[in-house]
C-alpha cells in the first residue's frame, strides 16, 4: 500500500514540476535559469544565487514507443502476470501499429549544484553567470523490426532477415562547469555565450556498424554483427586467452568514502562545450532570438574497457511468444539473451580512448508584447541527437508582473504528439523565488492496482520534461520585459 502511494506521488510530482537543459516553457519566463536556453537572456534581478540541490532539479524523459500507463494494467493486481506486454492477451497488433521505423526511450536528469548571476553596478547591461551542474542520461534506440522479432514469434518469421543496424544504446554521467556572459552590442542587439568545461564520470556507448539477424527454418537465430561497446567506469572484464568474456566484476572503490569522492571528482575524462545566443528588438513590441546550446564533447581516458562483437553469433530463438505459450518464462528469455550477448563480445586487445558527443540544440523564437505584462511567444527547437533530428514547435501566452510573478501557458507539437499542454510558474517573496514548470501536463488519468491499493497513472502520456527549484534573488527591479534592452 505504501509503495503504491509513493509511486502515485512521484507521478504527481513529475506532472506538476519535478532533462536536457532545454525547456519549451522556460524560454519565455523571467527566471535566472533562462540563460540555460539562450545565454543572451538575463533576468530582471541584478544578482541571483543558486544553492546545491535546491535551485534546480530537472527531469526529462523522451519516448515515442508507449505511454507510461501501458506498463501497468488498468485493473487487477500489479504482478508479472498482469503486466500488459507479458500477458498473452496483449494487443500486439495495436502496439506494433503505433511504432515508428526508429523508436527511442531516453531518460535524463540534471541537478544544479551551484548557480551565480550578477550584473555589475558599473556595467548595468553586462550580465555574468556561473553554473555547476550534474548530468545523467541514457538512451536506447530500436528499429521496428526488433519488436517484430520480440512479439510476433519465430514461427511466423522463419526464413526472413532483419536489418537492426539502427540499434543504439548509451549511458552518460558527467559534470559541467559553465562560465558565461551577455551584453548589449547596441540598443537593439544583445549577445551572449557560455564556455562549458565537461568532466566525465562514467559512460557506456554501443557503436553499431552493422547488425543483421536471420530467423532460421529451425527457429533459431543467426546474428551477423560488427559492433563495439566502449565503457568508462568502475568495472573489470575477466576474459580467457581468446578474449571470450567470463565475468564482469565491479571494483570495490565504492566501499570507501574517500574512493567514492575521488571517483566522482575525476577530471581525467575532460571535454569542452559552448552555448551561443542572441536577442534582437525588432520593434517596441516584437523581439526575436536564437541560440545554439549543449554543443560539446567528452574524451574518455580513465577506466576504459573496449569490447568488440564477433562476426557470427547463434541465438536460441526464444521470444515473448514462448512466454505467452507458457513454454518458457521471462527469466528464460532474458537469461538466453544475456548469455548470447556475453558470447557475442570479446575483450579488445588494445584499450583506446573514445569520445562522446553531447546532443546540440538550436532554438529560434519570437515574442510579441501585447502590453507591459502580457506577451505571445513562438518557439522552434531542434535537437540533433545520434544522427537524428527532432523538432518541437511551441506557441505560448506569457505573463510577467514586475519580477514578482512570471508564468507561461504553452502548447507544443513534438514527439509525434499534438496534445502537449505545458505550464510554468514562478513567484518571488522577499529574496526567495520559487518556481516549477512542466512541458506536458497529463490531462487524463487512469487507475491501476487491486486489493493492495490503487495508484493513479497518467493516460496517453509518453513525454516528461519538468523542473522545480528555488533561487535567492537580489537587486530586484521592475522591468517591462526580460528582452527589452536597457538604453
Amino acid at each position: 500500500m505504501k509503495t503504491k502511494i509513493i509511486l502515485s506521488a512521484v507521478f504527481i510530482l513529475f506532472a506538476t514540476g519535478a532533462a536536457s537543459q532545454n525547456s519549451q516553457v522556460l524560454y519565455f519566463m523571467d527566471l535566472p535559469q533562462n540563460h540555460l536556453v539562450n545565454p543572451a537572456f538575463r533576468p530582471s534581478n541584478r544578482v541571483y544565487v543558486g544553492l546545491p540541490g535546491l535551485t534546480g532539479v530537472n527531469a526529462s524523459l523522451k519516448n515515442n514507443m508507449f505511454n507510461f500507463s501501458d506498463l501497468l494494467p488498468e485493473k487487477g493486481e500489479t504482478n508479472d502476470s498482469e503486466v500488459p506486454f507479458l500477458n498473452k492477451d496483449f494487443d500486439t497488433e495495436g502496439f506494433m501499429s503505433r511504432l515508428k521505423n526508429i523508436n527511442y526511450f531516453e531518460p535524463e536528469g540534471t541537478v544544479q549544484l551551484l548557480g551565480i548571476g550578477i550584473s555589475p553596478d558599473k556595467y548595468k547591461d553586462l550580465y555574468i553567470f556561473l553554473d555547476v551542474n550534474e548530468h545523467v542520461s541514457a538512451g536506447i534506440m530500436l528499429p521496428r523490426d526488433f519488436f517484430r522479432l520480440t512479439f510476433e514469434g519465430n514461427q511466423d518469421l522463419a526464413g526472413q532477415s532483419f536489418d537492426l543496424s539502427n540499434t543504439r544504446v548509451n549511458a552518460l554521467y558527467y559534470r559541467e562547469i559553465g562560465i558565461g556572459a551577455s551584453k548589449n552590442i547596441n540598443p537593439r542587439l544583445r549577445v551572449g555565450g557560455k564556455v562549458r568545461l565537461l568532466f566525465g564520470v562514467a559512460s557506456a556507448g554501443l557503436s553499431n556498424k552493422g547488425l543483421n539477424l536471420t530467423v532460421n527454418n529451425d527457429y533459431t537465430n543467426t546474428l551477423e554483427a560488427d559492433m563495439s561497446l566502449d565503457i568508462s567506469g568502475p568495472l573489470s572484464v575477466v576474459a580467457d586467452a581468446d578474449g571470450i568474456i567470463e565475468d564482469v566484476v565491479f571494483d570495490d572503490r565504492f566501499n570507501d568514502a574517500a574512493d567514492v569522492i575521488s571517483f566522482l571528482g575525476n577530471t581525467k575524462n575532460a571535454g569542452f562545450g559552448v552555448d551561443l545566443g542572441a536577442s534582437f528588438v525588432v520593434t517596441d513590441r516584437l523581439t526575436v532570438s536564437a541560440s545554439i546550446t549543449d554543443a560539446g564533447f567528452i574524451k574518455w581516458k580513465s577506466d576504459v574497457t573496449s569490447l568488440k562483437a564477433r562476426g557470427t553469433i547463434e541465438l536460441s530463438g526464444l521470444d515473448l511468444q514462448d512466454v505467452y505459450n507458457e513454454t518458457a518464462t521471462l527469466e528464460d528469455v532474458a537469461g538466453s539473451l544475456i548469455d548470447s550477448l556475453r558470447n557475442a563480445f570479446v575483450l579488445a586487445n588494445e584499450v583506446k580512448q573514445f569520445t562522446t558527443r553531447i546532443p546540440a540544440g538550436l532554438a529560434v523564437g519570437g515574442r510579441y508584447d501585447l502590453n507591459d505584462k502580457f506577451s505571445l511567444g513562438l518557439l522552434s527547437y531542434t535537437q540533433i541527437s545520434d544522427k537524428q533530428i527532432r523538432e518541437a514547435l511551441t506557441v505560448s501566452g506569457n505573463m510577467n508582473i514586475g519580477n514578482i510573478l512570471t508564468t507561461t501557458l504553452a502548447y507544443t507539437a513534438c514527439n509525434h504528439r499534438y496534445d502537449n499542454i505545458g505550464l510554468g510558474f514562478g513567484v518571488r517573496g522577499s529574496v526567495f523565488q520559487f518556481y516549477f514548470l512542466c512541458d506536458k501536463i497529463p490531462l487524463l488519468w487512469k487507475r491501476s492496482g487491486g486489493s493492495d491499493g490503487e495508484i493513479f497513472l497518467p493516460a496517453r502520456w509518453n513525454t516528461l520534461h519538468a523542473r522545480v527549484g528555488m533561487n535567492l534573488v537580489f537587486g530586484n527591479k521592475t522591468a517591462r520585459s526580460t528582452y527589452l534592452l536597457e538604453q
